[in-house]
């Protein structure tokens, strides 16, 4: 056992017609599907924010996708989106959540976004995930899901901190594409080690 998928945020809110959608983000459902298999561990993140959270833009009243600089830096501020118990937060209704090992929710404090899988956003709170990994015996890593640019893009460059070896499989993965984050998303991964492809 040292090979992990971790499948971030493939849920309702960023697929076509979510609050937060990523363009074709549901094209990437069969394909992450027929992955599972081929893996020792699976791992599904699952973005669980609380109502009034502070990357909210209406929490501040400010328009979505604004900045605003947060005590752990800059942040984007997102329309509401996957609120802690809402349909939102669903996984997408065609992915097999069933072979998960683990599922891990994060963006749950209130005060602090959460991209990575192994971080929250001021780059030093820990989720839990590297520990988990480390005694299943995991080395590898393979990243898919929501959104290639952010939330998939910040746990592939932690893992590869962290001491694993970091693939991105880029066609099942969708981006937002903001303001150029994908182009620079792409470099980051590639300047920290890891794989595309």
């Amino acid at each position: 056992m040292t090979h992990a998928l971790i499948v971030i945020d493939v849920q309702k809110d960023f697929c076509p017609g979510g609050a937060l959608a990523v363009a074709q983000g549901d094209q990437i459902v069969p394909g992450i599907n027929v992955a599972m298999s081929d893996f020792d561990i699976v791992v599904l993140t699952q973005d669980w924010h609380p109502a009034g959270h502070s990357s909210f833009a209406s929490t501040h009243g400010a328009a979505p996708m604004s900045m605003m600089d947060m005590p752990y830096g800059p942040q984007v501020l997102w329309p509401d989106h996957c609120i802690q118990g809402s349909l939102g937060a669903q996984f997408h209704p065609d992915l097999t959540v069933d072979r998960a090992d683990l599922i891990l929710r994060k963006g749950h404090n209130t005060a602090i976004d959460s991209y990575s899988a192994f971080f929250e956003n001021d780059r030093t709170t820990p989720t839990g995930l590297e520990g988990y990994l480390r005694t299943r015996g995991i080395d590898r890593i393979t990243l898919v899901g929501l959104a290639t640019d952010f939330c998939v893009a910040y746990s592939a460059l932690d893992a590869a901190k962290l001491g694993f070896d970091v693939m991105v499989r880029l066609d099942l993965c969708r981006a937002i594409d903001f303001d150029g984050s994908l182009a620079r998303a792409k470099a980051d991964m590639q300047a920290a080690g890891v794989v595309l492809v």
